[in-house]
């Protein structure tokens, strides 16, 4: 760290326009020409492979990663083989079962994923997802006691369960048995469950947290059907009856939407998921998914963009405005007009959402601008009672990219808060999350590195605040007190071609872990700006090398970024990525703006 600290900043920005210092991405060029000479690749590629670590030898599992090259055995992972042989017992005995999954994209599409197993196998299998605003996240034991009253003899939870050891306890009394499938960060004590399958338990050994730890529930979910799969096939399931042994790979659409929308590191297994997934994605087999692309206008080859920012915000809108299973429903359903109907009416709840949206964003925006911060650790913290509870994670994220800092959303009603939290990258808000409510300060929280919730009383609020901030300080290296952007290098507007962006794939898919290659545009003068769709600064810049290009920087009109954008003829660096698009057959690059700072 202290060797990065003293490098010279990019173009010498120090201090941009959002408040951040340039600095170009460490690479070695001696490693950079190995791997372009090694696997004929250009120098820009080999540069960008050599800055995010990958060894020579480690090229071909990056730029084509494979199930088979990633994939571990399941059983290594605690809790695994305990699991399996409960479900496969259910299966055989035709038990009553019922999956209950969270409400977001991860637990929908895990539980997505579940429900299209057991249904091939023609084993009936309940759904249930909580209503959000009712019953909030998790297990709750009065639709536990209810699935019992109906006949429910086993469980199986996706993307929730790891931190419900009271209500699994009280289960357990009315002879309801659980299996766990989890990502979400343990604790020491775990619940009482038949099984709690989750590689961020304490227990789990070193190297399989490695591998396993940064998966999404979804893909902890794949890989307990792999286990199922083959516990069946051992117990010789698929030989009677004329069965046939499910191809999991055919679901690897699902597996990808929800490792991508759960912004988990796309770097190994998880790398693997999404780059194979996504071949299946473009196949447009899922009825659901192929009606939900129609809603979103998507008529290209689909990437992880499409799936992080088209589609799982759709998926997601259901849970957040009440209607938790919707997501559900679409993925799993093989019948076109039920498909066209859920999609259509998950467009609608998106639409609705985004205009609570804008408004919440507008007053979080205003109260967080007066909060002041005595540390770059500090977490911006709004709360408001007229705030949709569905809608405050994406607040939260939100104001997060804007003040680069933790950010803290909270809904308040007379006497509790419900809140979610999003942090940047090295700054772990669930730890934080979990440790302050093992000090009493909340009712219920949890969640992982990324993102988290909460719920505590009124009252403790100001002590809450204190204690995050108190927390995320200790977690910040020594002498580190500003924050860095970093750059992987400098282009010319004269590079900005279809041809140059259609390279740069080649180390996609990209996202948290892998995130899209930031370049640098030297003392670009703007000849012209203006405000699309109320926020968004659109504008056309020109180049020392005399050529125009179109830039775009969303949700930025009220940002110093985007008054600055406003200024015609003004100099300035940009700082950002490249984006394709395609209107009638035609295909342009827009330089995203993430940052700029003023030439002179």
């Amino acid at each position: 760290m202290d060797q990065q600290l003293s490098l010279s900043s990019f173009l010498g920005v120090e201090r941009s326009l959002t408040g951040r210092r340039w600095q170009q991405q460490l690479a070695s060029s001696r490693l950079a020409q190995a791997i372009s000479q090694r696997w004929n690749l250009s120098d820009i590629i080999g540069l960008l492979l050599s800055a995010r670590g990958v060894d020579v030898e480690a090229v071909s599992n990056f730029l084509q990663p494979t199930l088979r090259a990633f994939l571990p055995d399941p059983l290594v992972i605690p809790g695994m083989a305990d699991g399996v042989k409960r479900v496969a017992i259910a299966i055989e005995q035709q038990e009553r079962m019922c999956i209950f999954a969270d409400y977001d994209v991860d637990g929908a599409t895990a539980a997505s994923l579940l429900k299209k197993f057991l249904d091939q196998l023609e084993i009936s299998a309940g759904l249930y997802i909580p209503d959000r605003l009712l019953e909030g996240y998790g297990l709750n034991f009065h639709a536990l006691k209810n699935l019992r009253q109906q006949g429910t003899t086993l469980v199986v939870t996706v993307d929730c369960g790891t931190s419900s050891t009271n209500v699994i306890d009280q289960a357990n009394q009315i002879g309801l048995d659980t299996v766990v499938i989890d990502h979400h960060v343990a604790e020491a004590v775990l619940p009482k469950a038949v099984a709690i399958i989750n590689p961020n338990r304490l227990d789990t050994p070193s190297d399989i947290r490695k591998t396993c730890g940064q998966l999404a529930a979804v893909g902890v979910t794949f890989l307990f059907l792999v286990a199922l799969n083959r516990e069946l096939r051992l117990r010789g399931f698929y030989n009677t009856a004329g069965r046939s042994e499910p191809d999991l790979k055919q679901w690897l659409d699902i597996v990808a939407l929800g490792t991508v929308c759960d912004v988990v590191p796309l770097i190994g297994l998880n790398r693997a998921f999404v780059t194979q997934g996504l071949k299946v994605m473009a196949q447009q087999t899922n009825p659901g998914l192929r009606a939900l692309m129609s809603v979103a206008s998507l008529d290209q080859t689909p990437n992880s963009y499409h799936a992080g920012y088209l589609l799982g915000p759709r998926i997601n809108a259901g849970g957040r405005l009440g209607n938790s299973d919707l997501g559900v429903r679409l993925l799993t359903t093989n019948d076109e007009l039920e498909a066209r109907e859920i999609a259509q009416k998950l467009g609608v709840l998106n639409q609705e959402r985004q205009l609570l949206e804008k408004t919440a964003l507008d007053q979080a925006m205003s109260i967080a601008s007066t909060q002041k911060f005595s540390a770059s650790t500090d977490a911006v913290f709004v709360t408001s009672s007229a705030w949709h509870q569905g809608i405050i994670g994406i607040i939260a994220g939100r104001l997060k990219d804007h003040f680069h800092r933790p950010v803290l959303v909270a809904a308040t009603d007379e006497f509790i808060a419900k809140g979610s939290a999003r942090s940047v990258q090295g700054l772990d808000i669930g730890t934080a999350i979990i440790a302050a409510r093992q000090v009493g300060l909340l009712q219920a929280g949890g969640g992982h590195p990324m993102a988290a919730g909460f719920t505590l009383g009124i009252e403790q609020l100001e002590d809450f605040r204190s204690f995050i901030n108190q927390h995320l300080a200790r977690q910040l290296p020594s002498g580190l007190q500003q924050q860095t952007i970093w750059v992987d290098g400098l282009l010319s507007p004269a590079s900005l071609t279809a041809d140059f962006y259609q390279q740069l794939q080649q180390i996609g898919p990209f996202g948290y872990g892998n995130p899209e290659p930031r370049f640098a545009i030297a003392d670009i003068r703007l000849v012209k700006a203006d405000i699309v769709a109320d926020r968004h600064i659109r504008c056309v810049g020109v180049g020392q090398d005399g050529k125009s290009f179109k830039i775009m920087a969303f949700r930025s009109m009220e940002t110093p970024l985007g008054q600055h954008l406003l200024k015609p003829s003004r100099h300035i660096h940009l700082l950002g990525t490249l984006r394709l698009n395609i209107w009638n057959d035609r295909e342009d690059i827009q330089f995203i703006v993430e940052d700029a700072a003023l030439a002179y």
